[in-house]
């Protein structure tokens, strides 16, 4: 009886210590957000509109990584941005690059002053033939309706493109000159990889010995109603990037008929190896910007879950499931058999997986490797990349950024983190001191849909307030 009594009592201190330790750990977590400072609203025309409406109908479509681009629908698209903007053409030097990017310059007053990069892509994803009709309006049409403007692109991603060069053309007119030198990158083939825009772009400053301050591109956004038991607009500032890589598993065998099936079957043994890598997946794991994730939008969570965020150590499973914090795995194409009574020879899958920080290209082909049968043949397929390096939250140019939005959006909580889909800003760790990406796309549960996807549009609101912050992030250069 008295051993029974000194183990509950053992059980019970060791409760009440876990407990103790949870709520310290949970009043300890205080709000992260800086105070927003008071700012001078530029007022912006109608005319906005018509120009994203513009560039919405130039067809700069990026089909794969082999195929040329329509140098028709680029070069006119080229031609439409000097039209549009004339200052920001007087007066910045552009250079083409690799022939379709763009590279302006706008010559800071201040040379001992590191340049910033200011990116976007000019290309855009095709549009499936069958779901043409299912837009409110021609994808390619830059409709432009009483709250929206409808078209491929509004949102990915030449909404951030044309509000650059508008607040560029509003701040030249008001004779407003940069202390330090801003770089406009447009690159033409992102949706693609990047590999002849983006990557080429950042060959060229690393050629000229130039090194940034900071660079800015597009994802992260302004989330609403994403996350719950949070009220307020969360403002992401994705500070790293996962991975890209996709792998070809490929079965070969000598085939036979169908009516006389072998015990290993092609199609068979490749079934078999997708659901092995889907029910073996790389393991879930805290990495730094998971962190800051924790760190910056605990507090501001109802008190459950402010005590989870506060306490990863204990609870950290459920919340890295939640933040996707693991290396996914995705099959994506599958293609194998010719006849119905016939059983195929070859058969092939494409699983494509986002990497994340601290694996590589490499340690996903053996984890695949170790998974599926030594039968299967696996073979990296299309653009590769490792993730991203994370870039400080501590830095100047992080400061500088987080209070920009603060003071442009008050209302929204500013949490730095990590992106699972690929950018352009990716080729951009080597010659810049820190690599962000964030424009104020106001994004909803129901609005992920639209990106790539049907109905792509913007609101008139929201495309304003993106010009809003483009023009005052400048204007903070001078």
């Amino acid at each position: 009886m008295k051993i029974v009594k000194k183990l509950f009592l053992a059980v019970f201190v060791l409760a009440i210590i876990v407990i103790a330790i949870l709520l310290f750990n949970t009043f300890r977590l205080s709000s992260k957000q800086v105070e927003p400072q008071p700012i001078q609203e530029v007022a912006i025309s109608e005319d906005v509109f018509d120009h994203l409406s513009g560039a919405i109908q130039f067809q700069t479509i990026s089909f794969s990584e082999d195929a040329i681009p329509d140098s028709a629908a680029f070069n006119g698209f080229h031609a439409y941005l000097a039209e549009t903007f004339p200052q920001v053409h007087g007066t910045m030097d552009l250079t083409k690059i690799n022939q379709y990017s763009l590279l302006y310059k706008w010559e800071g007053s201040d040379a001992t002053k590191k340049p910033i990069i200011l990116m976007s892509h000019q290309d855009v994803v095709p549009v499936d033939v069958p779901t043409m009709e299912m837009w409110e309006a021609p994808p390619f049409e830059g409709r432009i309706t009483t709250d929206h403007i409808i078209g491929r692109g509004t949102l990915d991603d030449k909404s951030s493109l044309i509000a650059l060069l508008e607040s560029a053309e509003m701040l030249i007119k008001e004779g407003f000159k940069p202390s330090q030198t801003i770089y406009f990158a447009f690159g033409h083939d992102e949706e693609v990889g990047g590999g002849k825009g983006a990557a080429k772009i950042a060959e060229y400053f690393e050629q000229q010995g130039i090194s940034a301050a900071f660079t800015l591109d597009e994802g992260g956004m302004i989330t609403e109603g994403m996350v719950p038991g949070v009220d307020q607009p969360i403002s992401m500032i994705n500070v790293a990037e996962k991975g890209f890589a996709s792998f070809r598993l490929i079965v070969e065998t000598t085939g036979g008929h169908s009516s006389a099936p072998p015990r290993e079957n092609t199609i068979g043994m490749l079934a078999q190896s997708i659901v092995d890598l889907e029910n073996n997946q790389l393991p879930y794991r805290m990495v730094e910007p998971v962190q800051y994730q924790l760190d910056y939008l605990g507090p501001e969570l109802p008190f459950m879950q402010k005590l989870a965020f506060a306490n990863p150590w204990l609870l950290q499973g459920p919340i890295l499931r939640g933040l996707n914090s693991h290396t996914t795995t995705a099959p994506t194409i599958i293609d194998g058999g010719v006849k119905n009574n016939v059983i195929p020879t070859v058969a092939e899958a494409t699983i494509n997986f986002r990497i994340l920080p601290g694996e590589t290209i490499e340690s996903v082909q053996a984890h695949i490797e170790s998974i599926v049968s030594d039968k299967v043949r696996v073979e990296p397929v299309g653009f590769l990349t490792n993730p991203s390096p994370s870039s400080s939250i501590d830095s100047e140019a992080y400061k500088f950024l987080e209070a920009t939005i603060r003071s442009v959006f008050p209302e929204t909580v500013v949490v730095p983190g990590l992106i699972g889909g690929g950018t352009d800003a990716r080729y951009f760790y080597g010659i810049s001191e820190g690599v962000y990406r964030f424009y104020p796309i106001r994004i909803s549960p129901d609005g992920m849909k639209r990106f790539h996807g049907i109905d792509e549009k913007i609101s008139k609101e929201n495309y304003k307030e993106i010009v809003q912050f483009t023009y005052q992030l400048m204007k903070k250069f001078g």
